[in-house]
């Protein structure tokens, strides 16, 4: 990818990793710093990438939110229907940290349906279109990944 591509695709892609980095961080200049480290991976790739690379971006800046959060020890997660400031206890954050260990545990395959669906609200189409497959398949996978959170989850606790 050159320069020009690589800047055409930032230029794009800033609004929406901004919005994805803000449903795990609510400090806006924390949100745009994920952001900004996200862009220089993916410069520091620059040679390897081919557009568009907004799948790549959004896993990014998911998993420097999340590294964030586990080493400042806060999980204080934004969604954009949430109602004022929600403050989560210590026990919420063991369950999530755990959640989070689980489905980092997944095959990789069921580890990005599962967080296109629930994380980045993508529809099952447009899973489906996104890794070359078909719906049927999509829901196939993403019930087995739900099935395999359960278990393992109720393994950990």
């Amino acid at each position: 990818m050159n320069i020009q591509e690589f800047t055409t695709e930032v230029e794009c892609l800033r609004p929406v990793l901004i919005k994805v980095a803000q449903r795990y961080i609510s400090n806006s200049n924390v949100a745009e710093d994920m952001v900004q480290d996200t862009f220089l991976k993916l410069w520091q790739m620059n040679d390897e990438l081919k557009p568009p690379m907004t799948s790549l971006a959004k896993a990014i800046v998911h998993n420097l939110c999340m590294d964030y959060h586990r080493h400042n020890n806060s999980l204080n997660i934004v969604q954009e229907n949430s109602i004022g400031d929600i403050e989560y206890e210590n026990d919420d954050h063991e369950r999530i940290e755990k959640l989070i260990k689980v489905v980092n545990s997944l095959p990789g395959l069921q580890q990005n349906i599962l967080r296109l669906r629930h994380m980045d609200g993508m529809s099952m189409e447009e899973i489906a279109k996104l890794i070359g497959s078909n719906e049927v398949a999509v829901r196939k996978a993403l019930s087995r990944a739900r099935m395999a959170v359960m278990k393992e989850y109720v393994k950990v606790d």
